[in-house]
């Protein structure tokens, strides 16, 4: 039980990384892993500092012992000439006195020389530290130059993608394949204008096939055809008052056999 509670626990928390990262703004991780490679820069920084701070202090500490040793030879050699001088002298007791403290100078000696080695060696290994802690602050310092060129290239790509994204919602907006949303398309306007005259040219159509329609047409042809008649009527009066006669209209010559005949048309004076 108690695992499957774990490989939950895992998983929700995979799960919600995996959610953060898909909504988290992509400049502002960079930023924080710039930042993040900053710290880590300094802290390397300052532990390389505390490398060749031990090496300083090693070099101070081997340069009073080097001293020391060197006090303590001067000394102990002058013990032992001290002693010589009160031997050649016969004064057997300062003779001995003096080889004692040469003796006392010699084992102070010794010890001063071990710690002397001692210093020695550790400051060989602080040097080979230093070395390596330099190197490691040069290496981290290209790293950083790296990580500073690489986030001026991410941060270039990201705007360049955010303009390419807001070009495609553009050109989405404005193609037929576009989700629907508070405002219309052309296209859906003109579909639905072409819709409507489509409508409206088939009910035409179905209107114009009946009785009252053809009604209509017939009327409309008689009407067309009387206006011909009397259009050829108007046409042959302007023909004739060209000619120098009097127009006579056809209406009045129609039914009558004395049409055309003035008062001395029949003969009579």
């Amino acid at each position: 039980m108690a695992n499957v509670v774990r490989r939950i626990a895992r998983y929700l928390s995979a799960s919600a990384n995996r959610k953060f990262d898909e909504r988290a703004d992509p400049r502002v991780q960079i930023d924080q892993a710039i930042e993040d490679a900053r710290r880590q820069h300094e802290a390397l920084i300052q532990q390389a500092a505390l490398v060749l701070g031990n090496q300083r202090q090693l070099e101070m500490q081997m340069a009073r012992q080097a001293d020391e040793v060197t006090n303590l030879t001067e000394s102990a050699r002058s013990a032992l000439l001290l002693a010589d001088r009160a031997s050649a002298a016969g004064d057997l007791a300062g003779a001995t006195s003096y080889e004692e403290t040469a003796q006392a100078f010699a084992s102070q000696l010794l010890t001063a020389e071990s710690s002397l080695e001692d210093l020695r060696n550790l400051h060989r290994q602080a040097v080979a530290s230093a070395a390596q802690a330099r190197t490691a602050v040069e290496d981290n310092e290209v790293r950083m130059r790296r990580h500073l060129t690489e986030r001026s290239r991410l941060l270039t790509q990201i705007e360049h993608a955010a303009m390419q994204e807001q070009m495609t919602r553009a050109m989405e907006g404005m193609s037929t394949l576009a989700p629907a949303s508070d405002t219309p398309t052309l296209a859906e306007i003109r579909d639905k204008v072409e819709h409507r005259y489509a409508v409206a040219l088939g009910r035409h159509e179905l209107a114009s096939r009946g009785t009252e329609a053809r009604m209509v047409e017939v009327r409309r042809a008689t009407l067309d055809a009387r206006a011909q008649t009397r259009l050829a009527e108007l046409r042959g009066a302007l023909t004739a008052g060209a000619e120098g006669e009097a127009p006579v209209p056809p209406s009045l010559t129609k039914g009558d056999p004395t049409a055309g005949e003035g008062p001395a048309g029949d003969g009579r004076s």
